[in-house]
């Protein structure tokens, strides 16, 4: 027996297609325009990257090319080894990578718990509390440093490592409250209550069950923590004069040095940070994937 469809069925099922099908466009290009922004961060990100990369190893001639070819025709790495061999610069790098290790260390240890506990306890005052915190970052780093340096020369502790990894525990220390606030925040209350109705007592629970679960935003606090204290020049300048972190000796001793010095400087201090963030990856994927969730 056939069925017989009426012309305002017809119309019916052809709307539906319509719009099925504009549905489908939209979302296709929702997800083009999508990857065409991820691929445009990428080469924003990666080519200044590629570019100090593939100067640093080419020839002092091949610097100085016009046009500078993308692909380089001869590699060197004469430049790079001559400035790591260089004067003070191995000295400095290790201080670097102590002063960034240490602010890495004492913010994640003072910014975890104020993260915790703001997450965690509701007390007066506690979104003024969190303004208050981010904007100490609005004082400029210049109107620090000079009353730091002259308390550090009182408490003989000028021109030293824990000088410096103090002032970048200081800069670091308030996005590490608010970072690992919000992630303490995405974990369930109730995992930490069932964990000591089990047993466990609170700080139990917080290393057993809550502090695994931040690791993601830990993760992206340390990150920051130690990008921020590797880069950071203007203070690291004013609090030394002879244990000079590798950015500070590389502003006072290359400003007249040729561009391929520069570039080998840029590029040394370019692969700590690129290995740091190698390293924690995975946990930053994990944290994108709980948001994903």
């Amino acid at each position: 027996m056939s069925t017989i469809t009426t012309p305002r069925q017809d119309a019916d099922g052809d709307g539906e297609a319509i719009t099925q099908r504009r549905r489908s466009r939209q979302h296709l290009l929702s997800r083009g325009a999508l990857y065409v922004a991820a691929i445009v961060l990428a080469v924003w990100v990666l080519l200044p990257i590629y570019l100090i990369s593939v100067v640093a190893f080419s020839t002092n001639d091949a610097v100085y090319e016009y046009p500078r070819q993308l692909i380089p025709s001869g590699v060197s790495a004469e430049t790079v080894t001559f400035f790591i061999n260089a004067t003070g610069v191995q000295a400095a790098f290790w201080r670097s990578v102590l002063v960034a290790v240490t602010s890495l260390i004492l913010s994640t240890l003072i910014g975890a718990p104020a993260g915790y506990a703001i997450a965690r306890f509701a007390f007066r005052g506690r979104d003024a509390f969190r303004i208050l915190v981010l904007s100490t970052r609005a004082f400029p780093i210049v109107i620090l440093s000079i009353p730091l340096a002259v308390t550090f020369i009182n408490w003989g502790i000028y021109d030293s490592i824990f000088s410096v990894a103090l002032m970048h525990t200081a800069l670091a220390l308030p996005f590490t409250i608010l970072i690992t606030s919000s992630i303490f925040v995405s974990v369930p209350r109730d995992l930490e209550e069932a964990a000591q109705t089990l047993g466990c007592t609170p700080l139990m629970a917080f290393v057993r069950v809550v502090l695994p679960l931040a690791l993601p935003g830990l993760a992206a606090a340390a990150i920051f923590t130690f990008v921020l204290s590797w880069n950071e020049v203007f203070a690291a300048v004013i609090l030394t004069v002879r244990e000079r972190t590798l950015p500070a000796l590389v502003l006072s001793s290359l400003n007249a040095s040729p561009a391929p010095f520069r570039f080998a400087a840029g590029f040394t201090m370019l692969v700590p940070s690129l290995i740091i963030i190698f390293i924690i990856r995975r946990y930053l994927l994990g944290l994108w994937g709980r948001v994903s969730r």
